[in-house]
């Protein structure tokens, strides 16, 4: 439970609250969309093939933990999976000892079509945020360590 609280810091936190969800999802789901534009647009693919690219990238590296991960049902991973590989964007290589274990890997096309959407994203986003004066981003860049530190505390038990 937390500590009390003096009314002006309650009324601060309520602000605080209510201007973080006006906030993060619209700004989160326009990112989103620009990814999903260039995604398809710009480099052939659909963003859920942009997330597996991106976990495998991250080390995920099988459609088990690809499944779990992106939460979407095996079946629908092999069939995107299928697809990446189709397009030569991904390998699946049979592990020796448990053939029904296939490790999943970028291909020098995918990390090149990874690296691009990312690219384009980061240049979107300077464009949207160099109106911004040193001082603005200095703040952003602040408010936003502040809320992951605060928001990311791990839970002690």
């Amino acid at each position: 439970m937390p500590a009390k609280t003096s009314p002006l810091k309650e009324i601060l936190l309520q602000q605080t609250i209510d201007r973080f969800w006006e906030t993060i999802p619209p700004l989160w789901s326009r990112i989103r969309s620009h990814l999903r534009s260039t995604a398809a647009e710009h480099f052939g693919i659909t963003v859920e093939q942009f997330h597996i690219l991106r976990h495998i990238n991250r080390g995920t590296n099988s459609a088990c933990e690809l499944a779990a991960a992106i939460g979407i049902s095996r079946p629908a991973i092999s069939q995107a999976v299928d697809a990446l590989a189709h397009k030569g964007l991904l390998t699946r290589q049979q592990d020796t000892s448990d053939r029904r274990y296939v490790t999943l890997a970028l291909t020098e096309n995918g990390s090149i079509l990874l690296k691009g959407i990312f690219e384009n994203n980061r240049i979107w986003m300077l464009g949207k945020l160099e109106a911004l004066s040193q001082d603005e981003l200095s703040a952003a860049i602040q408010a936003m360590e502040t809320l992951k530190n605060t928001l990311n505390e791990k839970i002690v038990s």
